[in-house]
């Protein structure tokens, strides 16, 4: 196994979100705090940047073409070339400002998205408690939603055979599982998998907080463990540890598989809330990373199949 730079220094805010796209073979992530979406040509090593107005969480390919973003609290559809945004949905303020987050696309090209209260400090990390929320976006172009009082809403994937959905709550640190219904886009049975409890960064054995998510063709799930630069493969069945991969920067943030063969994981990291000192020590923080030799593969990721 590999673990190496591949975007460097590509987000000193708070990269996320990253998304391979299988027809350009290209990566496309965001940085949040620094309000930009990337797409890095992986054949060319061309990296572009598109500059958008507020926070954004997360960015999806659409078959009819352009980009699904979330920019602050709302969700935009955009033509890249001409950075033409086209306003969708917004959703109410909740709190001292929520916010979407990460957000993908189920087998069906829904596109599932959640929200986040405020980050009221860095250090300690603390936020405005339950204002999260998960929304669907239909291929109707309706609009649902699905969860609420959550905090963070975070990584989310799909098994195999689409009977399963897998959902990340940050904090207080879940990941769960629920039956789904691939045709209506129902969930139902919610269950925690894995439950990691409150983050205590002073303890050597807590493993950070869980992330952004990813999921394999064995079924297992790869998640990012913000604050401890982990990223840990989970068979979600038993709940097992697996494997457990260590990223040069403490503030991992996401992971999904790509590469031409889609065994390759790319690995956004965050730089915003680091010290002096934690930026010596991990210069290559807010870089993306790329682990290979795991000798697993991803699925293609789903784009989202609606009209806007």
């Amino acid at each position: 196994m590999s673990v190496e730079v591949v975007i460097p220094n590509a987000t000193p805010g708070t990269g996320e979100g990253p998304h391979w796209d299988d027809s350009t073979r290209s990566l496309v992530f965001v940085d949040i705090t620094q309000k930009n979406v990337f797409r890095w040509d992986s054949v060319t090593g061309s990296l572009q940047k598109v500059h958008l107005e507020d926070e954004v969480g997360c960015v999806v390919p659409c078959k009819k073409g352009g980009f699904l973003v979330a920019v602050g609290r709302t969700i935009f559809h955009l033509e890249w070339s001409s950075q033409k945004l086209t306003k969708l949905h917004e959703i109410p303020l909740k709190g001292v400002g929520n916010r979407f987050n990460d957000g993908k696309c189920d087998p069906a090209g829904r596109f599932w998205i959640g929200t986040m209260g405020k980050v009221l400090s860095f250090e300690p990390l603390t936020f405005d408690m339950e204002k999260g929320e998960l929304y669907c976006l239909d291929v109707d172009g309706s609009f649902h939603k699905r969860l609420d009082k959550m905090t963070i809403c975070n990584g989310l994937a799909w098994s195999s055979d689409h009977k399963t959905m897998y959902f990340i709550e940050s904090i207080p640190g879940q990941i769960m599982a629920f039956d789904y219904d691939v045709t209506s886009g129902n969930i139902c049975n919610r269950r925690t998998v894995v439950n990691f409890g409150e983050f205590d960064p002073t303890d050597p054995e807590n493993l950070g907080i869980p992330d952004g998510m990813t999921i394999d063709t064995n079924d297992n799930i790869w998640v990012a463990f913000y604050g401890t630069g982990q990223v840990i493969c989970f068979n979600p069945q038993t709940g097992k540890m697996l494997r457990k991969i260590e990223i040069p920067c403490k503030r991992t943030t996401s992971c999904c598989f790509g590469g031409e063969n889609l065994d390759e994981l790319y690995v956004t990291t965050a730089q915003a809330g680091s010290t002096e000192e934690e930026r010596e020590a991990f210069p290559a923080s807010g870089s993306v990373f790329r682990v290979t030799g795991l000798g697993v593969k991803g699925h293609p990721a789903n784009v989202f199949n609606g009209n806007f």
